[in-house]
């Protein structure tokens, strides 16, 4: 029998060989915030990772599938949390249903205008939607379950403030003086390819250059300043995207 048969039979039964108690969601809390909370934010509202405050979890529906996420992961995001005792993922999942019956935030702007406001500032030069757009900064069309409210209204005024994972801001400067600012795409012991806002991709020998600079905690995207209905709205449009009717 198998880890995940094993704690689903504690969780279904709470007896058996290997039933300890039933979930303690107090001790789950705890483990949350130690292993989790750095991805999906405290109190599961979201950060790195999907916001958990919701009746349904689109990779976890049941607890049969929650179990699986929690034990094995979910490539290649989320690592699997393997080290975890069974009545420890009993006691997460505990906490993490709970999280389910808390009022989700509330969304105070519109998200057609927010639509308006998107294309006015011309998010698509960076970002993809549905098919739109480029491809310098993260794709959107399914940012809404995975991000909270509060997350996607840092992300547009404060973007340094969370970097997202693999977009890493490089500055290559060459011997005969060029600079070279963009994302990282890919990097081995002896070169770098590094992709500029213009979407072009520079293959760089390291011992061609001067200096490499890795300017970790900063951000390609500027901070926008929008009159708050504006920064409400935008943060509504955004917040629908991918969300099922």
């Amino acid at each position: 029998m198998n880890k995940t048969a094993k704690i689903f039979i504690v969780m279904l039964l709470g007896c058996g060989a290997f039933a300890q108690s039933p979930p303690n969601a107090e001790k789950g809390k705890t483990l949350f915030e130690t292993h989790c909370a750095l991805c999906h934010g405290i109190g599961g509202m979201g950060s790195r990772g999907p916001s958990l405050t919701r009746a349904k979890l689109a990779k976890a529906p049941d607890d049969v599938a929650l179990v699986k996420v929690i034990t094995e992961g979910i490539e290649p995001d989320m690592p699997g949390a393997w080290f975890l005792a069974e009545q420890d993922v009993v006691n997460l999942i505990g906490y993490v249903r709970g999280l389910g019956k808390v009022a989700p935030e509330p969304i105070v702007g519109d998200p057609a205008r927010g639509a308006g406001v998107y294309a006015r500032n011309k998010c698509s030069s960076c970002h993809i939607v549905g098919g739109e757009g480029t491809s310098f900064g993260p794709e959107l069309t399914e940012i809404g379950p995975r991000r909270s409210a509060a997350h996607l209204r840092e992300s547009v005024v404060n973007p340094s403030a969370a970097v997202t994972e693999g977009f890493l801001l490089l500055e290559g400067k060459t011997k005969s003086g060029q600079t070279i600012r963009g994302l990282r795409a890919n990097e081995d012991q002896f070169t770098v390819q590094i992709k500029d806002s213009a979407g072009r991709f520079h293959s760089l020998r390291k011992s061609d250059l001067a200096a490499l600079n890795k300017l970790r905690g900063q951000s390609p995207m500027p901070a926008y300043s929008l009159p708050s209905a504006e920064l409400n709205d935008l943060v509504a449009y955004l917040a629908s995207l991918g969300v099922k009717p």
